[in-house]
């Protein structure tokens, strides 16, 4: 599952989609509680916003209650795990624009950091889920990326320890 990737840079929007240019900065990789872009429609129009990756950033865990990743939602329970499911119902789709993913792999024993991209060096997109939050100074929105199962995937059975399942 991925959990670090490099967004599309906004200098290669016009090139990759024909949704606006980002309007904001954000970094050249993207963790947990980062800003960055995602596209989606605001009533029929394409829009570039910005968002933070995990679908329940940090901030928004309440004191004593165990933290816990929202950054990957399974597409086979999606709609029953009460961080996605709301989202996942109001069609609350976007596409995470991105240049690379980066996944461990557990081949030498020790984890390597393996950079995944396409073969031509384009930007692809991601699928995606978003939601807004009331914030005192408007609205803030997060989102999560879409994971299949991917024991069978010839590349993508590479990634992970042993014995977890490969998405």
């Amino acid at each position: 599952m991925c959990t670090n990737y490099r967004p599309t840079r906004s200098d290669q929007f016009a090139r990759f989609t024909e949704f606006p240019e980002p309007r904001f900065e954000y970094p050249a990789e993207t963790y947990k509680d980062y800003l960055a872009p995602i596209l989606r429609l605001t009533a029929g129009e394409p829009s570039t916003d910005g968002a933070t990756f995990a679908m329940v950033p940090r901030r928004r865990i309440p004191p004593g209650v165990k933290v816990f990743e929202t950054m990957n939602a399974r597409t086979e329970t999606v709609e029953e795990k009460r961080s996605y499911s709301g989202a996942w119902k109001r069609q609350q789709l976007c596409l995470i624009p991105c240049e690379s993913i980066f996944e461990p792999s557990y081949e030498t024993v020790k984890p390597v950091r393996w950079r995944i991209e396409m073969a031509s060096h384009r930007p692809f997109a991601i699928a995606g889920l978003w939601r807004a939050w009331e914030d005192p100074d408007g609205v803030s929105l997060s989102f999560t990326m879409l994971t299949l199962n991917a024991d069978g995937h010839p590349l993508m059975k590479r990634f992970h320890r042993p014995g977890d399942e490969k998405r």
